[in-house]
């Protein structure tokens, strides 16, 4: 079984070369997308917190585009492998939630490489391994086993 630090630094080797976005989200749309960009432009992968990101009604990696899922994956997996913090609850839970969003047709996977695919495929089978009470504490079983299947797809017919 790999470590939480060995699954951090797989992802963040697969995603180093990941180009930072000069923008997040669509900052234009609405006030609310504009502050969600602020936020995220005045952070990166090392310094993105659970108190920003952590709130599932304030979530602003929910209008994040898939460019910017991708430069933050890093930071959203590192968030996930920490304990969780009140009053937040497990960063996981809610990641779940992000890479397993719209079913195949996600277009945060195909803002990926395929290496990047596999780095995060890695790090769910690590959930499987590690989190698996967390994972049905939180009922998220079923959205964790979707998520690797659509992760694990090697062509851009998603």
């Amino acid at each position: 079984m790999q470590t939480d630090v060995f699954i951090i630094q797989t992802v963040q080797q697969a995603f180093s070369k990941r180009r930072r976005p000069p923008h997040f989200t669509n900052f234009e749309h609405c006030e609310e997308c504009a502050e969600h960009d602020r936020l995220l432009c005045s952070r990166d992968i090392y310094s993105l917190r659970i108190e920003e990101v952590g709130n599932m009604g304030w979530d602003p990696i929910c209008f994040i585009s898939p460019e910017g899922f991708a430069y933050y994956l890093p930071a959203l997996i590192r968030l996930a492998l920490a304990e969780p913090v009140a009053p937040y609850d497990w960063y996981g839970a809610q990641l779940i939630g992000h890479l397993s969003y719209d079913g195949s047709r996600n277009e945060r996977i195909l803002a990926c490489t395929i290496a990047q695919r596999r780095a995060v495929v890695t790090f769910l089978q690590h959930l499987v391994e590690t989190r698996a009470q967390l994972v049905d504490a939180y009922r998220r079983s079923e959205k964790l086993l979707s998520a690797i299947d659509y992760w694990s797809r090697t062509d851009d017919s998603i």
